[in-house]
């Protein structure tokens, strides 16, 4: 008996619970153009077959419930009910499959009450497929290109630094830190999640000495210079009297933390930045409480492709680039086409110093950004001198694969041939010349 794959309604209300595979499993489905695509990694509880737990998923998300209802018959579920149309076992863990579904609505049901489902011990959404759909999203407030312009800075990686420590700076301190970084050679500075508005650096007080400090090493550099001014707030309304404070200012840039402000909030962000001109840095704090394990939650690059339409930031090619060819090696589940969508700029960062330069600028490109916190602020001379450190081995780079070098067979010398003609560099080489960060990942395919 094949399984059903229409949801008659016709022939009068029964009333009791039966398999949710008999509705929403559909093997038979032909993917069409137009659908939301989902793909899941579950682990049914013992005795639940895959096609139950998998149709039970499709049906939680959408016109399911554990019981037939009345009112099934008042709508037309084949229209709107979600389908899970393809189960693959996971090789290397025992009962776990990726269930393939097509879902008809957003994160508020694939990533809903379904979570909770008792038929399941474990459920952890692993990608999305976003139609022709995605344009009915505001997308990022400018784009690449638009962000280059703004900045007059190209052909290059944009260098960052976060400041520390992240508490307990005055605003004056931590305004002439900032100033430290930028004379120095750095396009940005940042603040951390955690620099938002404390007794001791009230979020005004921040943001006039900062301005003071853009200004300053503008003029000293002749280069436009920004820093993340953190706009999070408690309240939509103040995070929006934030970002008009720094926009009034004359500050390039704001930042968001957009898991803990929420899609919406960070929405409302992202228009107000357009519509102002602002460019918009979105900050991840508390992704890793959702992505963090391999069973259970969402993966990263669920939460980028959701960002990628709410505004900006990055998993590298998912939002920098147009179209995403499926390539399940990397864990990518769906192929996905951006329509025009304007790309991002990602942000590589954590434990990154000189040394790392030419991995970098390799691996991102020039249209990233490379934020060195300690690997600037840790120089042994000073901020100044560890944003000169950086800038010298970031130029060394691009000029070296400019000129048709392998950065990833010949970087070291190309960073020891730099470090040469500036002591900055030569210093930087030599504290971390021995620093390793070599720990087992957690997320693996």
């Amino acid at each position: 008996m094949s399984p059903q794959t229409e949801t008659k309604v016709g022939v009068g209300f029964q009333a009791g619970v039966k398999d949710y595979r008999l509705t929403y499993y559909t093997p038979k489905y032909k993917v069409k153009d137009t659908d939301i695509l989902a793909a899941f990694r579950m682990t049914p509880q013992p005795g639940v077959p895959a096609e139950e737990a998998g149709a039970a998923v499709a049906a939680e998300s959408s016109t399911g419930t554990w019981t037939t209802v009345w009112t099934d018959g008042l709508t037309s579920l084949d229209r709107y009910k979600g389908r899970c149309y393809d189960i693959e076992p996971v090789a290397e863990d025992e009962n776990q499959y990726i269930a393939y579904g097509s879902v008809t609505n957003m994160l508020t049901s694939i990533v809903g009450n379904v979570f909770g489902f008792k038929a399941l011990c474990a459920l952890r959404l692993e990608d999305l497929r976003i139609p022709t759909y995605s344009k009915t999203f505001l997308g990022p407030p400018h784009g690449i290109q638009v962000e280059r312009d703004k900045l007059n800075k190209y052909g290059r990686p944009l260098l960052g630094c976060t400041i520390k420590p992240k508490l307990g700076l005055s605003a004056k301190n931590y305004g002439r830190a900032v100033y430290e970084c930028l004379r120095g050679g750095l396009d940005f500075t940042k603040d951390d999640e955690n620099v938002n508005s404390q007794p001791f650096m009230r979020w005004r007080d921040r943001f006039c000495f900062i301005a003071e400090a853009l200004y300053k090493a503008q003029n000293e550099t002749g280069e436009i210079k920004g820093h993340y001014l953190n706009a999070t707030a408690g309240t939509t309304e103040k995070m929006l009297r934030r970002a008009d404070y720094a926009s009034e200012l004359g500050a390039p840039i704001i930042m968001h933390d957009y898991l803990t402000g929420g899609f919406t909030t960070n929405t409302s962000l992202a228009i107000y930045s357009r519509n102002k001109g602002l460019l918009l840095h979105i900050h991840r704090a508390m992704h890793v409480v959702i992505d963090r394990q391999r069973n259970h939650g969402m993966h990263f690059r669920v939460l980028a492709k959701a960002l990628h339409m709410s505004v900006t930031l990055g998993f590298v090619d998912l939002l920098r680039d147009d179209y995403i060819e499926k390539d399940r090696k990397r864990g990518i589940y769906f192929t996905q086409d951006w329509v025009s969508m304007p790309g991002v700029i990602p942000v590589a960062s954590g434990g990154i110093h000189v040394w790392h330069m030419p991995a970098l600028t390799k691996i991102f490109g020039d249209d990233s950004i490379l934020q060195f916190g300690r690997g600037t602020l840790g120089h042994p001379w000073g901020n100044a001198p560890g944003a000169v450190a950086n800038r010298v081995a970031l130029e060394a780079c691009v000029q070296a694969r400019n000129e048709g070098h392998d950065l990833a067979r010949e970087g070291n010398e190309i960073i020891r041939e730099a470090a040469q003609w500036s002591p900055e560099l030569a210093a930087a080489c030599g504290i971390w010349k021995a620093i390793k960060f070599e720990f087992d990942t957690i997320d693996v395919l």
